[in-house]
C-alpha cells in the first residue's frame, strides 16, 4: 500500500497475571494503570485489557447469596473504583478496552467490555454473545465454569464502531472460537477487533484438549483475522489463579493471520504492535472480496438452524451426476 495513504495505529495488549478472590478492585486498577503507562511509553494509543479484569474469575464458584453475587458486578462504568483508570487514560491521551461483569439498572447480568476513546468518552459497550460452561452446580469438577449461571447472552450482535481512526469491533473469550463472530464484523468492514479472555488450561469435559489450549487459542484468532482481513488484539488474564492454571499467551495478529507480538510470561505484561490499517485491504480487496466472491444464498443453513440437523431427503451427488461424467483425478480448487 502507498505510504501516503498509510493509516497506522499503535496498539497494546495489557495482560494481567492472577487476581485473587480477596484482591480489591482498587489494587487491580493500580495494576491496570501501570500497564497503561508501560503501553504509553511504547507509543500505544489503545490498550486492550482482559475479560472480567477487575475481579478474580468468579464463575469457578457456585454462589447463591444475591449480595455475594452482586459484589462481583459493576453497576456503573466508570464507578468509584474504575474512575482513576478513566482519568489517567484521558490524561495520557490513551484509549482502552476493559472487560468487566455488568449489572444493568433493570437487573440483567452480562459479561461485558467497554471501549473508551483517547479523550475518555465511551464509544460502546459490548456484551458477550457465546456464553460457555454450564448453568447448574456440578461439584464433581475440580473447578466450575458457571458463566451460564451468572451471565445472560448479549442481546445484540457484534457491532463495529468508528474509533481510533479505524473500524473497531469487540469480542470476549469464547466468542473468538466461533467463525460467525468475525464474519459478522467483517461484513461491516472491521479493521481491528479487541478481545479479552480468561481460559483455564484444564477442560474437565475432555482433558485431551488441555495440551492444545494454546494452539486452539491462536488457531481460531489467526483464521478469523485472515479470513476477514482484520487485526486482532487479544489480552489474557493468565497464570495460576485460585489454584486454576489459566492460559496467558496474549497476542496481536495481523490481517495476514500472522502473530506479530505475543506475551512470554503468565503475569502482568504489555505487548505492542504498530498496525497498518491499510493492510486489511490487501485481503478484503483481493482473496476475501466479499462482494465479488461470497454466496449468501448458499449459507442459509447457518442462520436457519442452531444444532446439527442433516436433511435425509437430500439426494446423493451420484443421483445428479450424468453417467458418462468422471471427475478429474488431478483437480485443484
Amino acid at each position: 500500500m502507498s505510504s501516503e495513504h498509510a493509516r497506522q495505529l499503535t496498539v497494546a495488549a495489557g495482560q494481567l497475571g492472577p487476581v485473587a478472590r480477596d484482591d480489591s478492585r482498587a489494587s487491580v486498577v493500580e495494576r491496570l494503570i501501570v500497564l497503561l503507562h508501560t503501553a504509553h511509553r511504547r507509543g500505544a494509543e489503545l490498550v486492550v485489557f482482559p475479560e472480567l479484569a477487575l475481579t478474580t474469575f468468579f464463575p469457578r464458584w457456585w454462589e447463591e447469596d444475591p449480595a455475594a453475587i452482586e459484589a462481583w458486578f459493576e453497576t456503573e462504568m466508570p464507578g468509584p473504583a474504575t474512575k482513576p483508570l478513566f482519568d489517567e487514560a484521558a490524561h495520557l491521551g490513551m484509549g482502552f478496552c476493559l472487560g468487566y461483569a455488568e449489572l444493568t439498572p433493570d437487573g440483567h447480568r452480562y459479561n461485558s467490555q467497554v471501549l473508551v476513546e483517547r479523550d475518555g468518552t465511551a464509544v460502546a459497550i459490548f456484551r458477550k454473545v457465546h456464553i460457555p460452561g454450564h448453568g447448574g452446580n456440578e461439584p464433581w469438577r475440580p473447578f466450575q465454569h458457571l458463566e451460564r449461571y451468572y451471565f445472560e447472552p448479549g442481546p445484540s450482535s457484534f457491532g463495529v464502531w468508528p474509533a481510533f481512526g479505524a473500524q473497531v469491533g469487540m469480542m470476549i473469550c469464547n466468542d473468538r472460537r466461533w467463525p460467525e463472530t468475525y464474519r459478522v464484523m467483517g461484513l461491516q468492514g472491521v479493521e481491528l477487533i479487541c478481545c479479552g479472555y480468561n481460559t483455564p488450561i484444564h477442560y474437565p469435559p475432555d482433558p485431551s484438549q488441555d495440551i492444545l489450549a494454546g494452539f486452539h487459542n491462536q488457531l481460531v484468532m489467526q483464521a478469523g483475522a485472515y479470513q476477514n482481513g482484520t487485526w486482532v488484539v487479544a489480552a489474557a488474564k493468565g497464570g495460576v489463579e485460585e489454584g486454576v492454571d489459566t492460559l496467558a499467551q496474549s497476542c496481536i495478529i495481523a490481517p495476514s493471520g500472522q502473530v506479530v507480538a505475543q506475551a512470554f510470561t503468565a503475569g502482568d505484561e504489555v505487548i505492542t504492535a504498530t498496525c497498518d490499517l491499510e493492510w486489511c485491504k490487501r485481503y478484503t480487496k483481493t482473496i476475501f472480496d466479499f462482494d465479488q466472491y461470497r454466496r449468501p444464498d448458499q449459507y442459509t443453513r447457518i442462520t436457519s438452524q442452531r444444532g446439527v440437523s442433516p436433511h435425509p431427503g437430500e439426494q446423493r451427488l451420484s443421483e445428479h451426476r450424468p453417467s458418462e461424467h468422471r471427475p478429474s483425478e488431478h483437480g485443484r480448487g
